[in-house]
């Protein structure tokens, strides 16, 4: 079945940085997109940044110049690169690969100091 396991998360302070893994497995890897997105306290879960199955990415506005999504085919991973974190970029982050209907459990990134 499938399986998206997040991973790297942590406490970091305010303009510190992070490298989230996602290990996925159970369908074809590198025939979907992969995202991530994330979800803050009291707030609806959001999309952060997207790969596309050529490479392209593509991130939300607040996101842009400060994080990098990459992904390895080879070995079913995908990773999201964070510098310059924010006390609002404090969320569980996700992975989820393109339509499917499967989320993993998430791993919590808190920014403060």
């Amino acid at each position: 079945q499938v399986q998206l396991v997040e991973s790297g998360g942590g406490l970091v302070q305010p303009g510190g940085s992070l490298r989230l893994s996602c290990a996925a497995s159970g369908f074809t890897f590198e025939r979907y997109a992969m995202s991530w997105y994330r979800q803050a306290p009291g707030k609806q879960r959001e999309l952060v940044a997207t790969i596309n199955r050529d490479g392209s990415t593509g991130y939300a506005d607040s996101k842009k110049g400060r994080f990098t999504i990459s992904r390895d085919n080879a070995k079913n991973m995908v990773y999201l690169q964070m510098n310059s974190l924010k006390p609002e970029d404090t969320a569980v982050y996700y992975c989820k690969g393109g339509p499917l209907p499967y989320w993993g459990q998430g791993t919590q990134v808190t920014v403060s100091s």
